[in-house]
């Protein structure tokens, strides 16, 4: 079984943008394995920063019909952190401990609650390892 792996936003918008085909390959690539194999989530962070950017940024916006779709098909399965309160604890404490900003940092602390080894995403430094969580830029 393949080492549990956290999808940051920028994978998700990556695997539709015609733009950067092979950034786009890679990202499919990532999500069906994740689909395939139950080794990747998402939290619910990544399922609301995902609807603001497809509704609105995409060269050819999501309809709401086509965001229901997506979040039965591909988000609903891979949810697996929702907001607590020892969520934002955590996050807190990342953002201490890394200096990053609270919304990457709440990335992270889903990422360690949801017990993964990886977190996929362009967005942070590739190779740095927080509480046993090691941040990969795919595309590198």
């Amino acid at each position: 079984m393949s080492a549990k792996f956290f999808i940051d936003t920028n994978i998700l918008v990556y695997s539709f943008d015609n733009h950067a085909p092979a950034k786009k390959a890679k990202a499919q690539e990532i999500i069906n394995q994740a689909l395939s194999d139950n080794s990747g989530v998402i939290s619910f962070q990544v399922v609301q920063e995902f609807f603001n950017v497809c509704l609105r940024k995409f060269e050819k916006p999501f309809t709401v019909y086509e965001c229901q779709l997506y979040l039965d098909r591909v988000l609903t399965p891979l949810c697996e952190s929702f907001p607590s309160i020892d969520l934002y604890r955590e996050a807190l404490s990342v953002k201490q401990e890394t200096g990053f900003g609270f919304y990457d940092s709440l990335i992270i602390a889903s990422a360690i609650d949801c017990n993964c080894k990886y977190l996929y995403t362009e967005d942070l430094q590739h190779n740095k390892k927080i509480s046993g969580l090691f941040i990969q830029n795919p595309f590198c």
